[in-house]
């Protein structure tokens, strides 16, 4: 297994980076795109890329905050806050495009996304119409930026019973906007707090929780990417 940062074209030939982290071995494996956290890519993020690669997976890290990386709250919600949604969706655009076409990748590629990450995995799906699944964790895009009725993919979201920056009620409200268009989607609820995955965060870490949804979102996305 290995991580390798590389520079790809956004779907508007703009330069975007990100890391990419392989899958032991040489056989083809079903392509992920890891969305991050409004922290960015950092440690916890390649964590996850790493466990994702022990899965099976190729998986490329977009690096939306292009090399910046905080651990301050404050500073972490002014970067999301400024950053352009519709530049960052032609990241991921490209982002899936240089992945499908990897030599390692299968030519299935899925996406899964952190807090910020999961409002742009949703959005991911609903604008890009070859994804093969998405699993969003305990985010939501602006209503007017994902149109669910484009949704074709399969969706399994995670959302915590007592995140207030996420409620239940409108991943709900996404769920039969989707299943209404004849899309699926499926809603896990936990007993948890916002960001019950981010092991470095003691505060909010809910371990059971989290070998829970992860082991649910691995056999999704074996499931659905083949």
């Amino acid at each position: 297994m290995s991580t390798t940062r590389i520079t790809f074209n956004a779907k508007s030939g703009a330069p975007a980076s990100g890391e990419v982290t392989e899958p032991a071995g040489a056989d083809k494996a079903p392509g992920v795109l890891l969305i991050q956290e409004w922290w960015g890519v950092n440690d916890h993020i390649r964590s996850l890329a790493k466990r994702l690669a022990e899965a099976g997976f190729l998986v490329l890290s977009p690096d939306l905050y292009h090399g910046v990386v905080t651990t301050d709250p404050a500073e972490a919600g002014r970067l999301m806050m400024a950053l352009d949604g519709d530049r960052s969706m032609d990241e991921l655009k490209g982002a899936f495009a240089f992945l499908a076409a990897h030599p390692r990748c299968s030519g299935k590629v899925g996406v899964i996304g952190f807090c910020m990450g999961g409002a742009f995995a949703f959005r991911a799906a609903a604008n890009i119409a070859e994804l093969g699944a998405a699993v969003p964790f305990y985010g939501v895009p602006p209503a007017a930026s994902a149109p669910y009725a484009a949704v074709k993919c399969p969706v399994l979201a995670h959302v915590a019973s007592r995140d207030e920056w996420v409620p239940v009620a409108k991943v709900e409200a996404i769920r039969e906007q989707i299943q209404a268009a004849g899309g699926q989607m499926e809603v896990c609820v936990y007993e948890a707090d916002h960001a019950f995955v981010n092991d470095t965060r003691p505060e909010v870490y809910s371990p059971e929780n989290a070998k829970r949804a992860w082991e649910r979102s691995i056999a999704f996305l074996h499931e659905h990417l083949g």
